[in-house]
């Protein structure tokens, strides 16, 4: 009697392909992948890979499919989903990933091919990647001097309208440089929680069980991990810990709540930012969490379970018209507007192809209809945060310019009092808090802090 076969290992590229075609379904990648990857035991080494195969294949979408057309007689928009994203998938192996043999990538891709569909499938992949595995280096960009935009927008993957309008808004140079750094790896960012702990108490534990881990530059709880799952760790069931890159964690310095205090969160869900205003707070004050998104607070509640905090209130409601009559004035408003993630590529890079100038355009109303509401919770002297996630006017300066102008009683000011000593350089001329991958390593950030007057029609400092 022979011994019962074991089943092969998880292979990261069916997996990937698996994530991939859903997230060309609609789905966000972070959430699938963090889902499947819950589900599946891999290898350290294969977890990785997989990440690194459904982002970069993401990132470099529009370089893959200009690679692919040159080998194929069909458009590749008339191609399946499926096979469309699997050839995605293997060029992007084979024109990143120096680790992975040309043939491997093939040889991979037909076979998940043949599981999807036999015959003229197989034939076909099998056809297409052969010959452009072969030819891909010769395939000729857009001409860099007679077309420069075209030339950034297929080098660097990323939409014709978001080169041009970053080009005019960033310069050449910039521009250049903010799509290299979009389509690299960010880094893994965790908040230490100091309800319950320390950054160096958990640097500690990690490097203990041989984890590299080190303190972050800028925030004062942040650790940059990397080889581990941090989402599927007993420190983080503990709630030692959130997940957060920096960026966002120097919101809840921006905004400075203090214990005791009354804080209005408008659009919290799923509530890194608002958990970090209690640990902040040391967990005393009232917070008031609302969102449109049931699934999000519930997910909020879970977390203030998880850290130990129990100052949260969260509301189901639309920020712009949210009229409780029970409720006074707040002594800090914060505006975590819905904006177009534009700054966020690095771990969302689908959303440089869900993203549109008319999506743009929506949101900016959008955002100026929040601030507005927003500034009738703010008591006199009371501070008011709007903060975003993307690096266009249209949604940051443009529309703190626009509720200045409309709201008398607001003023721009710098936060540098609050800040952490290594942030003071993100505040720029203005006052704006800016941060970018290409400058800092960081997510594109932007916030404005407004001070509303105190009612004898002065400012307090």
């Amino acid at each position: 009697m022979s011994a019962p076969r074991t089943p092969p290992p998880p292979d990261p590229r069916g997996i990937a392909w698996q994530v991939l075609r859903r997230v060309e379904a609609g789905a966000y990648s972070d959430v699938v992948l963090g889902q499947t990857l819950a589900r599946v035991a891999l290898l350290p080494k294969d977890r990785a890979l997989t990440v690194r195969l459904v982002y970069g294949t993401l990132a470099w979408q529009l370089y893959l499919d200009h690679l692919l057309a040159g080998f194929t007689h069909r458009p590749l928009a008339d191609l399946d989903s499926a096979i469309r994203i699997l050839l995605r998938l293997a060029m992007f192996q084979i024109c990143f990933l120096d680790k992975v043999p040309t043939f491997a990538a093939v040889d991979t891709a037909v076979r998940l091919a043949k599981g999807y569909r036999h015959g003229a499938a197989t034939s076909f992949v099998n056809a297409v990647l052969r010959r452009a595995a072969e030819g891909w280096k010769s395939v000729p960009l857009p001409a860099r001097d007679r077309d420069p935009i075209g030339y950034l927008s297929v080098r660097y993957s990323h939409p014709r309208w978001i080169v041009e309008t970053w080009m005019q808004e960033y310069g050449a140079e910039a521009t250049e440089a903010l799509l290299r750094a979009n389509n690299e790896p960010a880094p893994t960012v965790l908040r230490a929680n100091r309800l319950r702990t320390t950054r160096d108490a958990l640097i500690t534990m990690f490097r203990e069980r041989s984890l590299d881990a080190c303190p972050g530059q800028y925030a004062p709880e942040s650790i940059v991990v990397s080889g581990f799952d941090p989402l599927n760790d007993p420190l983080y069931r503990q709630g030692l810990y959130s997940l957060q890159g920096e960026a966002a964690q120097l919101v809840g310095y921006l905004l400075n709540p203090q214990p005791g205090e009354s804080v209005l969160d408008l659009c919290a869900a799923p509530g890194g930012k608002t958990t970090h205003l209690a640990e902040l707070m040391h967990g005393r004050g009232r917070i008031v969490a609302v969102d449109t998104q049931r699934k999000g607070l519930d997910q909020l509640r879970r977390e203030c379970n998880r850290l130990g905090i129990d100052c949260v209130a969260p509301y189901v409601a639309d920020a712009r018209t949210w009229q409780p009559k029970d409720l006074p004035a707040f002594d800090r408003v914060l505006v975590d507007a819905p904006c177009s993630g534009l700054g966020t590529l690095r771990q969302h890079p689908e959303i440089r192809w869900r993203r549109t100038p008319a999506s743009v355009r929506e949101l900016s109303r959008l955002q100026r209809d929040l601030l507005a509401q927003a500034a009738k919770w703010v008591r006199p002297g009371g501070v008011l945060l709007y903060v975003t996630c993307t690096m266009l006017r249209a949604e940051n300066e443009e529309v703190v310019t626009d509720f200045l102008g409309r709201e008398r009683t607001f003023t721009l000011e710098r936060p540098d009092p609050s800040l952490p000593p290594s942030a003071y350089a993100l505040i720029d001329s203005h006052g704006f808090f800016r941060t970018a991958p290409h400058l800092h390593g960081l997510d594109g950030f932007f916030a404005a802090r407004l001070r509303r007057s105190d009612g004898q029609g002065n400012v307090p400092a």
